[in-house]
């Protein structure tokens, strides 16, 4: 694995054929993506921890969606990157699909997990909530934080049985620099839908039953307004929440593998 920082934004490659890039969501980091690795063997990987979040967090100033895109193009350019599959994880997957809208021949195919096109009001507001109590209590407000998340985006079946993804998701939020999850609050709570309907590439998106961000009826009326896309399929996997690659990971790594054989 070869480590990058690029203007404070830590970038990890591994691997080589076609290039794979994966995008996280708040509260995430490069290894939200971990447990879908086997699935990427024989392609260049390339994961980063986005401005705001894990590694990344001293990257200054607001963060929105178009720096994301912005910051993910420049990651790109550097690593001579002209054509990818890209992967998103939660806002990871907003960022995604306006990056495949305006960059549309960087993007082979778009793998969705968790995916939403837009906070709605009442989520828009719970975020800005929880920015200000990132902000006004630092390490005491981001350990509330993260408890709360768990219960919360965690499906009942992963906290009985998987407790070392329990405690993944627990330690990816808790460690999360409050500021930086703070201004990453700000991008989501902020976010605009993308124009779905002008994406191209091929799509998958993967949510579970128990998932309240991504539910499935929601998922399957944005697959409802892919009408560009090459193609799209909807999986919803039982028994799991929000955070699908941590808590189905080999569903989800057999998703991606059978996806990504099909753009061969």
């Amino acid at each position: 694995m070869t480590l990058h920082v690029f203007d404070r934004v830590v970038v990890e490659e591994e691997g080589e054929g076609d290039a794979i890039v994966c995008v996280h969501g708040l509260g995430g980091s490069t290894n939200t993506f971990t447990p879908l690795m086997p699935a990427l063997a024989r392609h260049r990987v390339i994961r980063v921890d986005m401005p705001g979040s894990a590694r990344s967090h001293r990257v200054e100033g607001p963060l929105t969606i178009e720096r994301f895109v912005e910051t993910l193009l420049s990651v790109c350019t550097r690593l001579g990157v002209t054509r990818a599959h890209w992967i998103g994880h939660s806002l990871g997957t907003i960022v995604c699909q306006h990056l495949a809208v305006a960059a549309p021949k960087l993007v082979r195919s778009v793998a969705l997990f968790g995916p939403l096109i837009a906070p709605p009001e009442a989520a828009r507001t719970a975020i800005r909530a929880r920015a200000a109590k990132a902000r006004a209590e630092g390490t005491s407000g981001m350990h509330e934080i993260a408890l709360g998340l768990v219960n919360a985006a965690i499906s009942a079946d992963t906290r009985q049985r998987l407790p070392v993804a329990l405690a993944y998701v627990r330690e990816s939020l808790m460690r999360q620099d409050a500021d930086g999850y703070a201004r990453t609050c700000d991008a989501l709570a902020e976010a605009a839908a993308a124009a779905v309907e002008r994406i191209e590439a091929p799509v998958l998106l993967v949510t579970g039953d128990e998932d309240g961000v991504a539910p499935p009826q929601a998922v399957r009326a944005f697959a409802e307004r892919l009408h560009s896309a090459k193609s799209s399929r909807v999986v919803v996997l039982p028994r799991c929440g929000h955070w699908t690659p941590i808590e189905r990971p080999e569903e989800c790594s057999r998703e991606l593998r059978d996806f990504l054989a099909q753009q061969r």
